[in-house]
C-alpha cells in the first residue's frame, strides 16, 4: 500500500520539497556548485521556513544512505525520487551533494541573494499572485471578460476578503523587489498573466494600481 500521509511527510515531507524545486530544472549541482533549483530552495526556504533547512539535510541524507529496498518497493512504501535524467547510480551521490550543500549553507547562514529565478520560486513565494494572474488574466480572459477591470471585478466578488488580503500583500513584496520593467513582465509571466496589461500601463505600473484595488 503506498504510504499514509503522516508517515511520508515524517520521513520524506522536506525531502519532496526540495526536488519538486527540480521539476522542469537540471538537476546539475556539483559539490563546488549548487544548480540554479537549489538556490532557489534556499533562496524561498530562508525567507520562509529557515527551519526545514534542517529537516531537508536529514531527510536528503537518510535517503540516500537507505534507498528503499525490494520489499518496500513491493510494498510500494517508499518515496519515489521524480525522475532526475540521473543514472539510477547517481542519484544517490547527487542527493548527498545537495545534503552537503544544504549543511554548509545553515552552518555559514548563507543564502541565495536576488529575486526569484525559477517557475516553481515564484509560485511558491507569490501563491495567490499566481491564482489571480492565471486564473483571472490567462489568454482565454478576452473571452470571459470586457476587460481587465471587469476580470479583476469578477475575483473582487468570488474571492474570501482573506485571500484579498494575501493577494495584495503579496503585490506589494513583489513591487519591493524593485525589477526593471523587463524583470517584471517575465515575473507576471511565470506567476500565469498571459494578455498585456491594460493600456497605457507597464506591467509595473499596473501592478501598483492593482495592489490600490486589493487593498
Amino acid at each position: 500500500m503506498p504510504l499514509k500521509p503522516l508517515q511520508h511527510d515524517r520521513q520524506y515531507g522536506e525531502l519532496d520539497q526540495v526536488l519538486r524545486a527540480y521539476l522542469g530544472m537540471p538537476a546539475d549541482d556539483t559539490p563546488e556548485r549548487r544548480s540554479t533549483a537549489l538556490d532557489a530552495y534556499l533562496r524561498h526556504t530562508w525567507h520562509t521556513r529557515p527551519w526545514a533547512l534542517a529537516t531537508a539535510e536529514s531527510q536528503l541524507r537518510e535517503y540516500a544512505r537507505n534507498p528503499p529496498g525490494r520489499l518496500r518497493r513491493r510494498l510500494g512504501e517508499f518515496y519515489a525520487v521524480p525522475d532526475t535524467d540521473l543514472p539510477g547510480g547517481d542519484v544517490q551521490s547527487w542527493l548527498l551533494t545537495l545534503a552537503d550543500h544544504l549543511r554548509r549553507s545553515i552552518e555559514d547562514g548563507e543564502l541565495p541573494p536576488g529575486a526569484p529565478a525559477t517557475h516553481w520560486e515564484w509560485h511558491a513565494r507569490f501563491p495567490e499572485l499566481a491564482q489571480l494572474l492565471g486564473g483571472w488574466f490567462s489568454q482565454d480572459m478576452p473571452d470571459e471578460f470586457t476587460d481587465h477591470d471587469a476580470a479583476l471585478q469578477d475575483y473582487l466578488d468570488t474571492t474570501a476578503p482573506s485571500l484579498l488580503a494575501r493577494a495584495a500583500g503579496e503585490v506589494h513584496e513583489l513591487l519591493t523587489l524593485r525589477l526593471d520593467e523587463t524583470d517584471v513582465a517575465l515575473a507576471v509571466a511565470e506567476l500565469g498573466m498571459e494578455v498585456d496589461p491594460p493600456a497605457p500601463y507597464t506591467p509595473a505600473a499596473w501592478l501598483r494600481l492593482l495592489a490600490d484595488r486589493l487593498s
